[in-house]
């Protein structure tokens, strides 16, 4: 923390990647923790009686100037106003430990909301300057940015196909419910691959198109490179906005996957001149591959901004990826069911719920302790619910066979496909 209280420059080049994440030590407000000393003139000077006002005048000159460089880049504007930022009462007064806020990006506009439409804004916009008829992308069997990426194509009178990789063997059911069946609902058309062979689908997909006299657009896998990114600088932007009206931030807590929400998100604080600790839950990969993997993407936006993203200021908490990407975890389903039962909100088991489950765990460990305060930013994906369950409750016990047999009925009926034997065990033993 001492290091993110200084110029950019003079910064620490490691990245912390563990769960060991300190912020027991008091600190000055993130917002007014280091700007850029260039910008500090005698005019700035004439208008600030402290240093305190100096320090506010520098931050909204900065923010004044991300805002003129995001407008800048032309873009779809999907996003017509700031989510919402509520602070979550009884989660704070549940777990004791630290003021606890959310940022609404579940409720952004296309087909059943997440983060992905911030990015989306800017990819179709270059898709159509350059005269795109079919948007081409690719995601998890279940991927919310290929929905959104199906939902913005409808929206265009765009084709659109998607790729859908099987990152686990056997996820995928051509009659699954959830993001698979809205991806048919918009009139996508879809293929299937198994794990890791996205780019040579994407090579003959985007021939075919081109041979067949179509104008492919390709957009990476989450919308995750530097333009579609620039999508969560904006909302670093709407989360700066906010502060200044309400108070700062200790800590911003939001999952990393794709890694275009968690770079875009650092870039445009860092950007702006605003220091806040940007926590980081991968729902993937190690915390080591992750952390690289940001910083360089942070580091190109940043880079759009006239700024730069020291590697400290990456942060990556790997431990609630579980067993593999989209396999639940215990944490995880407690995560969905305390939202749920506590304030009310629909998280996601694939990104959020991980999330979630990070934030808990920081909160309920006293990293994040009574005096922070901590924003979650909620990255929608409630679609998939109808697709993936959380686990039995471990709050509910079977207490005889027959009860035990209709837990397993219930846990069944979760399942996409079950094979006969199965059928007959769980059934014949109810």
């Amino acid at each position: 923390l001492e290091s993110r209280r200084t110029p950019t420059s003079a910064m620490k080049t490691t990245m912390t990647t563990s769960a060991c994440v300190d912020f027991s030590a008091e600190v000055a407000p993130a917002r007014s923790s280091f700007y850029d000393p260039t910008l500090v003139d005698d005019a700035l000077r004439s208008m600030a009686a402290t240093d305190e006002d100096l320090t506010r005048t520098v931050s909204d000159v900065q923010l004044t100037r991300v805002k003129a460089a995001l407008d800048a880049q032309p873009r779809r504007v999907y996003v017509k106003q700031a989510t919402p930022i509520e602070r979550m009462d009884v989660l704070t007064e549940d777990l004791c430990g630290a003021e606890l806020f959310i940022k609404r990006d579940d409720l952004l506009p296309l087909a059943g909301g997440g983060s992905k439409t911030r990015k989306l804004e800017y990819l179709v916009q270059a898709a159509l300057d350059a005269g795109a008829d079919t948007l081409v992308t690719c995601g998890a069997v279940q991927s919310n940015h290929c929905r959104l990426t199906a939902s913005a194509a409808a929206r265009e009178g765009l084709d659109c196909h998607l790729i859908l990789e099987e990152r686990i063997p056997g996820s995928y059911a051509a009659n699954a419910g959830g993001n698979n069946y809205i991806f048919q609902l918009l009139g996508a058309t879809t293929s299937v691959v198994s794990d890791g062979q996205v780019p040579a689908e994407e090579e003959r997909i985007m021939a075919r198109l081109r041979a067949e006299g179509k104008k492919p657009y390709w957009i990476p896998g989450g919308g995750s490179n530097a333009l579609g990114s620039l999508g969560y600088a904006r909302a670093a932007v709407e989360v700066l906005e906010w502060t200044h009206a309400n108070g700062a931030l200790d800590a911003i807590v939001l999952c990393s996957g794709s890694g275009g929400t968690h770079a875009g998100m650092l870039a445009g604080l860092r950007a702006a001149g605003d220091a806040t600790p940007v926590i980081g839950i991968s729902t993937r990969a190690g915390a080591h591959a992750q952390a690289l993997k940001i910083h360089k993407l942070a580091a190109e936006i940043a880079e759009r901004f006239g700024a730069n993203v020291a590697e400290a200021d990456v942060i990556v908490h790997d431990e609630h990826v579980g067993p593999g990407y989209s396999l639940p975890t215990d944490e995880m389903a407690d995560a969905l069911e305390t939202f749920a039962r506590r304030e009310g909100i629909i998280l996601d088991p694939v990104y959020s719920g991980k999330g979630a489950a990070g934030l808990l765990h920081l909160v309920r460990s006293g990293v994040l302790h009574k005096g922070k305060r901590v924003l979650f930013l909620h990255t929608g994906g409630a679609p998939s619910l109808y697709h993936y369950r959380t686990m039995p409750s471990k709050k509910v016990e079977a207490t005889d066979g027959a009860a035990a047999a209709l837990a397993g009925v219930r846990l069944a009926a979760s399942r996409v496909t079950l094979s006969h034997d199965e059928l007959a065990s769980v059934y014949g033993a109810a």
